[in-house]
Order: C-alpha cells, then sequence, then structure tokens
C-alpha cells in the first residue's frame, strides 16, 4: 500500500536540487505532498523537479537564494499562489564553506553563515506563518549539524550559524505550539552536498568519519533521511516540537572522529 500520509499537503524545500534536500524532495512527493523546490542551482532545480514530475509527483522549481530576504520570500508566496497554501517548510540550503582555525576564521564566513542559516530560514517561517495560523496545522523542519553540537574544529563560521538556527527553531516551537505549528530540528550524517565538499577538502578525516560512525558509513539522503523528514512532516509528529533529532546512525552518541588538519597562524610557526 502507498504511504500518502501527505496527501494534499503542500511544501516548500530550500536548496532541493540535491543531497538531503532532494532527498526529503522525493520522499514528500512519494506520500502525496506537492513540493516547491527553493534552490539556487537551476539546473539542479529543474531536473529535480523534472524527477518528480516524472514519477507522476507534484513538484515545481523556483530559484531561490536564501540569503536575499526578497526572493526567500517570493519563494514561500509562489508555493502558496502554486499549491493554495504552504503546509510545511523546511529550511535546508547550504553553501559550502572554508576550514580555518576559529581565530583565523574571517568575518566575511560568520555574516555568510548566519545569512544561510539563520536569516534565510527565519524569512521563510515569518513569511509561512500566517498560512500555517490559518490552517492551524503546520510543520517546520530545520536541518542543522552535529558540527555545532559536536562543535567540531575548522568550522566555527559553520557550527555558530547551526546551532543559532537550533535555538531559533526551539523558540518558535515554544511560541507557535498553540498555533498547531511544530518546529523541529534533524542533524544529519549523510553522503550530502556538504559531505561530498568535505570529502574533497579533507579526503582523510572523511574516510575516518565515515569509518568510525557507529553503522560504519554516511547515511542515504533519502532513504535514511527523507524517512525522519516524512515523520515530521505528517500527522504522526503532531506532538512532537522542539526536538532535536539525530538521523545519524549514532555518531551523536560518543562523537565520530573530525580532525581535518588545521593551519596554524604564522605567528605560531
Amino acid at each position: 500500500m502507498a504511504d500518502l500520509r501527505l496527501a494534499g499537503k503542500t511544501a516548500i524545500v530550500t536548496g532541493g536540487g540535491d543531497g538531503i534536500g532532494l532527498g526529503i524532495v522525493k520522499r514528500f512527493a512519494r506520500a502525496g505532498a506537492a513540493v516547491m523546490i527553493a534552490e539556487y542551482n537551476e539546473e539542479k532545480g529543474e531536473i529535480a523537479a523534472e524527477a518528480v514530475r516524472s514519477e507522476g509527483g507534484q513538484a515545481q522549481f523556483i530559484r531561490t537564494d536564501v540569503t536575499d530576504r526578497s526572493q526567500m520570500e517570493a519563494a514561500v508566496d509562489a508555493t502558496a499562489n502554486r499549491f493554495g497554501s504552504i503546509d510545511i517548510l523546511v529550511n535546508n540550503a547550504y553553501s559550502g564553506g572554508t576550514f580555518s582555525r576559529a581565530e583565523a576564521m574571517a568575518d566575511e564566513h560568520f555574516h555568510q553563515s548566519f545569512a544561510i542559516n539563520v536569516f534565510g530560514p527565519k524569512w521563510a517561517m515569518d513569511r509561512a506563518l500566517p498560512h500555517m495560523k490559518a490552517n492551524g496545522w503546520g510543520r517546520i523542519i530545520n536541518i542543522c549539524s552535529l558540527n555545532g553540537v559536536n562543535a567540531h574544529i575548522g568550522t566555527v563560521d559553520y557550527n555558530v550559524g547551526k546551532e543559532a538556527l537550533r535555538t531559533l527553531t526551539r523558540t518558535v516551537a515554544r511560541e507557535w505550539a498553540m498555533l498547531g505549528i511544530c518546529a523541529n530540528i534533524i542533524c544529519p550524517a549523510a553522503a550530502s552536498a556538504s559531505f561530498r565538499e568535505f570529502e574533497r577538502l579533507q579526503p582523510s578525516a572523511a574516510s575516518s568519519a565515515s569509518a568510525e560512525n557507529p553503522m560504519g558509513r554516511m547515511g542515504d539522503p533519502e532513504a535514511d533521511i527523507g524517512g525522519v523528514a516524512l515523520f515530521l512532516a505528517s500527522e504522526d509528529a503532531r506532538y512532537l516540537t522542539g526536538n532535536t533529532l539525530f538521523a545519524d546512525g549514532g555518531g551523536h552518541i560518543n562523537g565520530v572522529a573530525w580532525a581535518p588538519e588545521l593551519p596554524r597562524p604564522s605567528s605560531e610557526n
């Protein structure tokens, strides 16, 4: 029997053209949701939408830079206009950064991290709120990271951005609970776009991280992470809000090796 838990629901997924975002898009569409793919990369976004439609699902792509408030709000508006409302919002968009010691991390990387991980999601949540409030039902799923929870070295800009998003999500969960809106966090460990970038920059550390995961591998964006998002988006999760779910093969229990080689400032050499 087909799983149609999201039949009649509408969703927007930022960064839905690749990796974890694409995995979530596919699971939502197969469960009956109409999905707007808010993606910066036009080619990836179009391919993802066409892939969903080729399987009989409903999907549309809108090019979106989540660091641009007008574009983020336009994506939410387009979802409501195209599909009639907005029930589910997944803030997943990510942009690759750099590996650096905390004291050497340039301010611009912090600004970029907060633009993507905090302001973009906040603008989307604020814009979606009137629709969810009117429906008396809503699901917000924000993708955060074990990097922030475990304070992994070399990615301080990314870490603080994701932890700020976790705090934002928990606060919204508390304030909007009486409106029928559930807001939760997924901290995944998956072969995502960001992990592929990590593999490129630090192949040895990436290999160790995969090998030392309790399950011995990185998760699959669709099969392992998409299913968790589907649960959170469904009526099955109606009494769950403000939580962080670690979809990571158990990696958060004792931590996973993450020790990239970081050059020290010249004054220490």
